[in-house]
């Protein structure tokens, strides 16, 4: 994901004219750095609050929304909608999402409580599950690491584990015979549509494109994947085909209170014939 600001977790903006880096004391400091990026198109999609209290926003993060400023994306990001929707530049992300998957994101708002809510991801003590829909087959043997049915003779749910890597700059990732640094639980649902399948996928592990790259290894790519198995060339204001991947919820025990707290995307997949 590349450096990032240890105070506000996000990486300093770099566009074609400007560059910005968000402070991380004073919110005076904050708003004078606060810059537009006049050339940036929309993202026609809402950004919908799931859940607030005084110390997080939970919104439901629609495809093609960055969670945080990136490359050409500064506005149009989940972050800086939320800032100019709330007045506040200290609100801060728990964790993030790629652009191109959808679903729940956390976003801290109490910069007193900032680090407890990143710990939780950081520390893995966050229960997440998403969603995907792909071939509806069995799954192919990969070329690294392991996959391993957990309830033979059955072929899924399956363990994935392997050793992923992501070069800063190169749009893919791809798996190494090292040590396995990832690791993914996927679930076979119901058949939506002929051909297609719902897949619930459990991370335990959050390595860059990892759900993306574990799938596709199976030979069962995620549909609309615009990265894997083949990098396709997508007109950034191209929406009509996301990526059918939703960070379905996310639970945890709420680090203020003690109190479980679960919260779920109502984003939907959309199976058509063909993918």
């Amino acid at each position: 994901m590349g450096e990032t600001d240890p105070a506000t977790g996000t990486r300093p903006l770099r566009c074609p004219d400007i560059t910005v880096s968000v402070p991380t004391v004073a919110r005076r400091r904050a708003a004078a750095a606060h810059r537009y990026v006049t050339s940036e198109p929309d993202i026609p999609f809402s950004l919908d609050i799931l859940y607030e209290d005084s110390r997080i926003i939970v919104v439901d993060k629609p495809h093609f929304l960055a969670t945080t400023p990136r490359g050409m994306w500064y506005r149009q990001t989940a972050l800086i909608r939320l800032r100019e929707t709330y007045h506040d530049p200290l609100i801060t992300p728990a964790h993030r999402l790629d652009r191109a998957t959808a679903g729940v994101v956390v976003f801290v708002r109490d910069p007193a409580w900032r680090g407890a809510y990143q710990l939780l991801f950081q520390n893995r003590q966050v229960e997440k599950t998403y969603e995907c829909l792909a071939a509806d087959q069995g799954p192919a043997c990969p070329l690294h690491g392991v996959s391993a049915p957990m309830n033979p003779p059955s072929s899924f749910p399956l363990l994935r584990r392997s050793h992923i890597v992501k070069t800063r700059g190169v749009l893919q990732a791809y798996e190494t015979d090292d040590d396995p640094d990832a690791e993914t639980i996927i679930e076979a649902g119901e058949t939506v549509v002929p051909g297609l399948r719902r897949y619930e996928l459990h991370p335990r592990t959050g390595r860059t494109h990892q759900l993306r790259v574990h799938m596709n290894s199976l030979g069962l790519p995620i549909v609309n994947d615009d990265l894997y198995p083949c990098v396709l060339d997508r007109a950034y204001d191209d929406f009509g085909s996301p990526l059918q991947l939703v960070a379905r919820s996310l639970r945890f025990v709420d680090p203020a209170t003690g109190e479980g707290m679960t919260f779920v995307s109502r984003i939907p997949l959309v199976a058509t014939i063909g993918g």
